[in-house]
Order: C-alpha cells, then structure tokens, then sequence
C-alpha cells in the first residue's frame, strides 16, 4: 500500500477531539460545540496554490497525516462515519485496524456511472448545503447549524511533540535561508550596486528548493541548506513557501506593506534607506514565518526605533506564557511602546500576528486587543511587531517589522526561528569613512571602536555592516586622509579624554573611581533549545556529545542533556549480571560546606546529587565511562613553568571545580591555581613556534618552591623529534623526497592536533572558570600578525598583542600587560637617523614602575602606532629619552595638581611635528659646555638607561655625522687600545676612591635649567627633561 497512516497518532488525535467535546462545556474556548450532537468536516476538490489552506483541510490533515479531498467526516457521540471514494476507503480502511476509541464506518461514494447514492454532489465543490440536504429528504425537522471553526482552532492549537518536531525543520530552513542566502545575496546587491527588481529576487530565493520538473528539474541548493543545523535528512518534497518572499525596499512603487499578501514589486531595488523581507515556509503541511527589516544608512532616529523594535519582542516573549491571554500580551505591548515612546503608539500594529501551524494565520488565535483566549504551552505562534507610516529626514515615508515564529512556554515563549536580529547585523553603514562636504572640526564625532583598550577582533564590524565605498570621490578621499592624519584626529581626542578622567579621578572633591559591581551569574547552556539536540536523542539512551560538552540521559520518556559542568565524577561497578552507572552532580556544600561559597544561582533551590542507571550491556557502560571521563577536563603529557624541582618530566592538568591542579608524574609536587585568581588566560598555538601554550596570568603571585610567580604555563613541543641526523635505524630506512614531503605532512597534522587539543582545553578552563566565579573568562590568542620586536627586560624578544594584552610568553621571563591599565604610551628615541626606537608604558596607577621596551625597530615604528591607536591607547612621540622616575615622583605627589596645569599635554600630544618644534626652541637656548660633557663621561656609564639597547643605537646612528675621511685598521686598533687603557685607569680610580656618589662630577643645573623661564611647573619639567637626556646624547656623539 503506498500511503501509510500512523493509526496510533490518529488514534491519539480522534482521542483528544472526543475529550475536549465532552468536556466543552468546562472550556469556553470550546463552548460553540458544547451542546452540538454531530460535527461535520467536509473537503472539497484541492485548494489552489494561492488559496489559504481550508480550516476542514486543515482539520482533516491534523487528524489523518493526509489530504484527503473530496471526503466527509461526520463525528458522532459514539461513532465516526467516513463518506469517500472507492480508493480512499482502501487506505483509511487502515485506520478501523488501529484499535479506535469510537467505531469507524467507512461509506463509498459510487462512481459517476453508477447509480447514485445519497451523496449529494456539493460535496466535491467543498460545498454543503444542510437545508438543501434535508428538503432533498424530506426531513421535518431541519439541524441548527453552528460555526465550529473556533472550536476546531482550540483543538489543533496545543501542539504535540510530533507537531513540534517538525515545525522546528520549518524554523530551522527559513531561518538557514535568510541567514546563508538572503542577507547574503542583498549585501551583494547593495555593493555592486547590481540592478535587479524585487520579484526577481524573490524569485531567485524561492529557487533555493529546487525548480522544474522531469529531466530539467534542478534540485535544492545544498551550498546553503548544508550550512543549517539539523537539515540532513529533510524531504525535500514535503517543503514549500508558504507565500513568494516579499522583498521592498524605498523604491516599491506601492510602499511599504506589513501584510503578508503584500507582493515583490517589479521595481528595481534601492541601494540606500530601508528593506523589509518576509519568507515563510511549509515542511510536511506545517508553516514556519521569518521577517526581518535592514537598514542601509540609518538616521539616528531610525536606530532607536529598531532597537526599540527589539527590546520590545524580547518584553513580549516573555509575557507569552501559560494562562495569558491574547489581549493581556497585546494590551502589555502597547503600554510598553507608550513608556518607551508614545509617538510610536499611532504607528504601532494593530495585531500581534496570530497562531500558526497547519494554518499560516489562524484567525481564531489573532493576538488582538479584544481576543480573551487563552494562551497554552506548546501553542505556536507568528510574532509580527512593526510600525508603519514612519517619516524618515527626507520626508518620505518608510516601515520597520520584526517577525518570528514562537513557542509558548510555562513561564515563557520561546523563539524557533533566529538570525540576523541584532543592530550590528542589520544596520548597513556606506561611505562611512567620508566626511561630509563642508567639514567641520566642531561637530566632528569620535569614531567608534569595538572595544576599550583591546586589539581589533578578527571578522567583526562595528555597530553593523559596513560596505564598501562605491563613488570616485569617497575613494579619492579615502586616499588623501592619510592614517598619520586619523591618528593624530584619534589622539587629540584620546588625550582630551584622558585629561577630563584624570580631573574627575583625582578631583579634591571626587570619589575617585567606583566600586566595583558584584558578581553576575553566567549560565552555561548546552543546546539553544529542543531543535538543536542531536538526533541521537531520539533514542532515548545515553549519548556523550562531545561537540557541546554535554551528556544527554533519559529520564521519564524524556531525552535530559547534562553539561559536564554539572557533573562532579561517574563511576562502574559490577553486580551480577548487571552493570551500574552512577553519575554525581555538582550540589552545594561540596567544596567547603557554606552555602555562600558555592557557584550556585539560587544554593537553596532543589539540587539531584546522583542518577543510577543498570545494564546488561557493561561493555557499552565501559565506553560511555570513558566517554565522559574524557570529557572531564585533563590534558596530560605537559610540561610546566616554573619548572618543579627535580627531573623534567611532563605532568597532568586537572580542571576542578574551583580551580586548576598540576600533578607532577610521581605525584609528589602539585601546583594549584584558583580560579578567582586567573586575570588572563592565553592560548598560544605552535603555528611558526616549537611550543604550544596554555598561560595563566594571576591576580596575586603564589610560591612555587621558594619564588613567588605571577604566571604559569603548561606546553607540550610541537615536534616529534624520533631521529636524529647521525645514522639513526629509522632514519636508515627514510631517505628520498616522498619520505621527507610525507614527514612535513605528518608534522602538520601533528600540529593541528596539538593546537586543537590544547585550544579545546583552555577553553574548557574558561568556560569552567567563568560557571565558577560568576564572572566572564574568555581565552586570548596573540596576533602574530600585529607582533613586534623589543627588549622589555635583557634580550631581544618577539612582542604578539592579543585582544586584552601585550604578552611575550615563548621564554622566560614572561611579559603579560593588561591594555586597560595603560595611561599612555611615549614613543622615544624617534629620529629619521635612528634605526631603532624605544616604547614606555605608563600605567592608570601611577605608584607602578612605568613598562620600558627598547630597541624596536624604526620600520615598524607606524605599525606600532596604529596598533596603539587602535586600541584607544593615547601616545606622544618624542626625539630622546625621558627619565620618568622624577616625573612619577612629582605626579604621584599630587596627581590633581599636574592634571590641572595641562596633565600629559607637556609630552606633545603624540605628534612629531610638535616635538620637533619644541626641539628646535630648546636647542637655539642651548648650549654644550666641553667641559660638562667631559665630566659627565664617568656618570653617563653608569646611568639608569646602561642596560638597554639605547646606548649603542645612539652611537651606531651617529655614523653619519663623522668625518667622511676614514682612518687605516691600524689607526683604528691604536685608538681603541689607549681608549680601553683610559678606562681602565677611570674604573681602578674609583674602585680605590672612598668619596660618595654625591661627590662625583654632576652637570650644571644652570645648562639644564636655561630656558625654563616664564614656563609652567610642567613645562619646565618637561624642558628640563628633554635638555639633561639631550646632553647626554651629546656625551655619547662626543665619545664617538
């Protein structure tokens, strides 16, 4: 037989029409059909495609799986009678076999050269005439007749779980195909500037299904269906639009339309102002609607009212819950937009949308201000918030809508369909590096950044999508806006902030900074909701999904999923037959026994501490064991640093419930770390590296041994080093170019492993050390595309920003400097005739030491600068080196004061030109003594700068001012050699001198001082500053 009827569900179905119908008087959505003694469901001839589907259909579909035309149904108290064709009978002839709460009595209708039987023929017209039928008969007393559309509405409205399942497939293809094709091909369109009608694109989408029939037909587009969650296995030809998509954008000829018969115009689309997209679609006769508005240039004013728009569905969801009624959720809708708007109330809907399923629009269900029905869980509903009749700037008018299709919930609804709902997706920004034509420095606004101090993240746009510029002229200008000149726009504005903070900060009258905020409570979540749980739940037995870290138990016919966070351990045992698995939950008063200390939402609540599951199967509890012992989070062969005394030998890593925990091999040394005190976490991958990486860098140091560490690291070596080059057996009978071509290969896959391995494991960390502390930990990865070279300590090592810091974590010592705790940064040593520059970090607490990185390279030096704009990081730019121990000396003795006389605007404002002409002055009031710059020769050596690089790059980078004649090597060897003797003879002297440091020559405060006149406290730091570095700059050209 082709057609088969699940007579079970049938069976459920016809079950729960004859409760509610005896029990209709108790339900008042029920009560047109309290005191009827028969329904009568008819079905014509099939409904054409653009005919809304028959609610007797509907019916009949609901409760037979089918469409079944030209049938009638009559439902008696104690019977039902079937009136259809010969060919019908056959196939529901099954439903007689399924054990019916009623007897079934099926009647054939007789073929149209058969007698006639006393059928009448309105029926296939989908017509029914019951006076007619009763004349016909001469029946004296004619039925009542009563209208029992609502009753049926009431009925199908509370969805079952076989429902659900696949009104989930509908949510789940309409929202992959407006996430994956529409806004998609649209930002395409608005780019190119592409010249297509909005019909032709609303044909283009409905092609994505597959078009044609026989030989030309074309299939679905799996390039965008396979990128859907939970897709693999649809039948494609049970899925249908509901209606054509509707695309309208500010070109429509007929404007804008929230209707869902609004139609795609045959005008060409606009690139700029508003687009409004509607597409619904039916998988298996059940209906799933999307509809999203997208905003290319949006006013400010158009801004507030989309986010309005959405603050306001996330208000609604959750007042659509059990025992609300219609009018209450509309009612609660209009009193929010009239607090938040009241402008807007006029513009506002007037309904909410109505229930959805089998039906697209339901009208027994319309979320309406008079509807006084009762919303139910389970019942399915098409979300549809808008304004209308808007006014944009121009004067034309314009709409907004936000549609979704919802489940209803006992405490709230919940979204089935999802995607491209925020501003940032929504909200489309041209030209957005132009000015405007007449610029004006005034009205100039900040540009907007992602982030406070924090590298730029990979693959994101700010406050929405950002195209590119499309005229001649915005390129042209592009170009002539040279990135010198938006940094030093960037950093006037930087330092004017700064400078308003620090008066604020360290006011006589201010608080200086607040209180931090208490600790928020993150949830972890394992699947976004029901449509999202693997197909392995299906089968009701225990499923370890690694991908979400989550294990799924059955409990009561229900699939249950655990995330591994809740679980404290499992164990196996043994009894007879029988294996036992017994898995234990995190509850409170487990770490310390205070209720208080635990991370817990609500410590008080009802917690399960065990679930005990039996088996014949103790093979498949032994993997499933495993499974989730594995999932628990270790990473074993690792290495640690600081190294643990005694031999190096790799360790384990432990992720508890409060923290971290190293095991040495043996197990005589841990190291543990709590979470509380994790302030960064760093994945570092072996990509160009021999070392894979988990840091930590701690709030407050711990001892390990008899050293106090402000960071750990756990590493494994990327390379599997198996042979060496002398002649090793493997390396015997590996040689030619395949093997080594199959050797990089290995190494390769090698490496990916590792780096996924202890990527999964850091955030693992994070994710256990965020549920633990209530406070968000993510893991940082450093750019090496961004990284520079420095010497932060005595070597030269690689500098890689990350989103949150600037880090050096390949070798010891470590360098992890959080970007949030930075003042500002002094570019030093910044000459055309230096190969190298020196970096000094200032820290928001000026008690601490300010952070020197010397010697980096000049070529990078606008790559450094940017990366320092970008993160909001103000910086000045300077000719020499400042001696910052004086300058945090005065500031920190009275902070208010230095921000009153100008605060960090002595250092220049990050600009050369101003330190060059600050230069320039200073130089024409200064003059070198010979005889200062002699006796300075002896305390120049021992200045606080001698470790760095500095020194030298002076020298080397004065070359160029010696006399071009250049002496013999013997010439060369003969100075050097009574140079080395002169100091010699300087150090001995001071070796046997008993004078103090105070003794020694010091240079004339009257050389430093000079100019200083008339200026400022801080000006004449400043000067002084740059005239006692200049000096010594002088002694070192003067050695050369």
């Amino acid at each position: 037989m082709a057609v088969q009827l699940n007579k079970t569900l049938i069976n459920a179905r016809l079950k729960s029409i004859y409760d509610g119908w005896n029990n209709a008087s108790l339900n008042d959505d029920l009560g047109s059909v309290a005191n009827a003694e028969a329904l009568l469901l008819l079905s014509g001839d099939p409904a054409a495609e653009d005919e809304p589907v028959r609610k007797g259909t509907a019916f009949q579909t609901w409760l037979l799986g089918y469409e079944f035309p030209s049938t009638l149904l009559l439902v008696e108290k104690e019977k039902l009678l079937i009136l259809c064709s010969a060919s019908k009978a056959k196939v529901l002839q099954q439903i007689k076999d399924g054990n019916p709460p009623v007897p079934i009595e099926i009647l054939v209708q007789a073929k149209a050269k058969e007698p006639p039987t006393d059928c009448p023929p309105q029926v296939h017209r989908g017509l029914f005439d019951v006076h007619a039928c009763c004349h016909a008969h001469k029946l004296a007393n004619k039925p009542e007749q009563i209208d029992m559309a609502p009753a049926l509405s009431t009925i199908m409205a509370v969805k079952d779980e076989d429902e659900l399942k696949i009104i989930r497939t509908a949510a789940n293809l309409t929202s992959t195909l407006l996430i994956h094709h529409i806004v998609l091909k649209l930002e395409t369109i608005l780019d190119k500037e592409a010249k297509i009608t909005h019909e032709q694109f609303a044909g283009q989408i409905e092609s994505r299904i597959g078009t044609g029939d026989g030989e030309g037909a074309k299939g679905p587009d799996m390039k965008v269906w396979s990128k859907g969650r939970g897709l693999s296995e649809v039948d494609w030809t049970a899925t249908e639009f509901c209606y054509t998509p509707i695309i309208q954008s500010r070109s429509t000829s007929t404007g804008y339309d929230l209707r869902s018969t609004a139609e795609s115009s045959t005008d060409l689309i606009a690139h700029k102002g508003v687009f409004l997209i509607a597409v619904g679609l039916r998988y298996k006769g059940y209906c799933a609607n999307l509809g999203r508005s997208i905003i290319v240039d949006p006013s400010k004013e158009q801004e507030e009212i989309y986010n309005l728009l959405v603050s306001l569905q996330s208000e609604v969801v959750r007042e659509m819950k059990d025992g609300k009624t219609l009018r209450d959720v509309y009612h609660f809708t209009v009193e929010y937009i009239r607090e938040k708007k009241p402008d807007l109330e006029k513009n506002f809907v007037k309904n909410l949308g109505s229930g959805i399923g089998i039906e697209f629009r339901d009208s027994a269900y319309l979320l309406s201000p008079k509807n006084g029905r009762q919303l139910r869980s389970s019942m399915v509903f098409n979300l549809v918030l808008g304004f209308s009749d808007l006014m944009d700037e121009s004067g034309k008018k314009y709409a907004l809508h936000l549609v979704d299709t919802v489940r209803v919930g006992p405490d709230k609804a919940t979204f089935l369909t999802d995607g491209v709902k925020s501003s940032k997706e929504t909200l489309f920004f041209l030209n957005i590096d132009e000015e405007d034509e007449k610029p004006s420095k005034t009205t100039k606004a900040p540009p907007t950044k992602p982030i406070v101090n924090g590298s730029p993240v990979k693959n994101k746009t700010v406050g929405g999508k950002v195209l590119r510029n499309k005229t001649r002229s915005a390129a042209q200008e592009e170009v002539l806006q040279t990135t010198a000149t938006k940094i030093k726009e960037h950093q006037s504005d930087l330092l004017a902030s700064l400078q308003t903070v620090g008066l604020s900060k360290y006011s006589e009258e201010g608080g200086g900074l607040g209180e931090k905020e208490g600790k928020g409570w993150k949830r972890f979540l394992s699947y976004k909701g029901e449509g999202a749980l693997p197909k392995e739940a299906e089968t009701l037995r225990i499923f370890v999904d690694r991908k979400a870290q989550t294990i799924i138990l059955p409990m009561h016919g229900f699939a249950v999923p655990f995330h591994i966070n809740t679980i404290k351990n499992v164990s196996k045992s043994d009894e007879g037959d029988y294996t036992y698995l017994r898995i234990n939950f995190q509850t409170p008063g487990q770490l310390a026994g205070k209720k208080d200390e635990t991370p817990f939402e609500d410590p008080d609540a009802t917690f399960v501490r065990s679930v005990t599951y039996r088996s014949l199967d103790g093979h498949r509890f032994d993997q499933i064991s495993k499974q989730i012992t594995d999932l628990k989070k270790e990473l074993p062969e690792v290495f640690v640093r600081p190294a643990l005394d005694g031999k190096r030998l790799p360790g384990e890593v432990e992720i508890h419930q409060n923290g971290l925990r190293y095991q040495s091999p043996m197990g005589s040394q841990k190291i543990d770390v709590l979470f509380g005190n994790i302030k960064h976490l760093f994945f570092q991958p072996c990509d160009k590296e021999l070392l894979v990486i988990v840091h930590i860098h701690l709030r407050a140091p711990i001892m390990i041994g008899k050293k106090k560490a402000h960071d750990i690291q756990f590493f494994r070596e990327a390379s599997d080093v198996q042979f060496d080059e002398t002649g090793n057996r493997k390396r015997k009978h590996r040689y030619g170019d395949e093997d080594e071509i199959e050797m990089e290969q290995q190494e390769r896959r090698r490496r990916l492993m590792v780096n996924k391995e202890f990527k999964l494991f850091a955030e693992r960390i994070a994710e256990a050390a965020s549920t633990s502390t209530g406070e968000t930990v993510e893991v940082d990865i450093p750019f090496r595309e961004l990284s520079f070279e420095g010497v932060p300590f005595r070597t030269n090592v690689r500098l890689q920003p990350t989103t949150e810091c600037l880090v050096h974590l390949t070798d010891a010592p470590f360098l992890v400097v959080t970007l949030n705790e930075i003042e500002i940064a002094s570019l030093e040593r910044v000459q055309f005739s230096l190969k190298q520059f020196d970096l000094v970090l200032i820290f928001k607490d000026f008690t601490k030491t300010p952070l020197h990185i010397n010697s980096i390279p000049s070529a990078q030096l606008d790559d450094v600068k940017n990366w320092l704009d970008s993160v909001d990081i103000a910086l000045s730019e300077g000719p020499v080196n400042l001696n910052w121990g004086p300058i945090m000396k005065t500031i920190n003795e009275s902070p208010y004061d230095f921000f009153q006389q100008g605060g960090w605007s002595f250092l220049g404002g990050g600009g050369a030109e101003s330190d060059a002409e600050e230069e320039s002055d200073t130089e024409s009031e200064f003059e070198a003594d010979p005889e200062d710059l002699v006796s300075e020769e002896s305390s120049a050596e021992e200045s606080a700068y001698d470790g760095s690089d500095a020194s030298e790059d002076s020298g080397s980078a004065s070359y160029d001012e010696v006399s071009d004649e250049g002496d013999d090597w013997d010439e060369l060897e003969r100075k050097a050699a009574k140079s080395d003797s002169k100091r010699g003879e300087v150090v001995k002297s001071r070796g046997d001198s008993d004078e103090s440091d105070d003794d020694r020559p010091k240079k004339k405060k009257g050389a430093a001082c000079k100019g200083c006149k008339g200026q400022s406290e801080w000006e004449a730091v400043s000067v002084a500053m740059r005239l006692d570095q200049r000096s010594g700059q002088w002694d070192q050209r003067q050695r050369v």
